[in-house]
């Protein structure tokens, strides 16, 4: 996991908003992308950037490509948050 990478994901609040759509289930780009107020290449950056993080894993079925969460990275995060706080007594 590349935390830089991670950590530039999640700090614009559209790739944020675009993680917690994906909490309730895979979505397809065209189904993220009509909940925001962009462009379909504004949206396709964000879910780039989304990918490159390894946040987010990518499908593709015929003409659509789905979306879902990596919840592995998500654990990683948390596991690296907590040794950050080391044995503090």
């Amino acid at each position: 996991m590349g935390i830089n990478d991670t950590l530039k994901a999640i700090s614009d609040p559209i790739r944020r908003d675009i993680l917690e759509l994906l909490k309730d289930g895979r979505m397809s780009a065209g189904d993220i992308a009509e909940r925001f107020d962009l462009t379909g290449a504004t949206v396709s950056y964000h879910l780039s950037i989304l990918k490159k993080a390894k946040l987010i894993i990518e499908e593709k079925q015929k003409n659509f490509i789905y979306y879902e969460l990596n919840l592995s990275v998500f654990e990683d995060i948390l596991v690296w948050i907590q040794q950050l706080g080391g044995n503090q007594k």
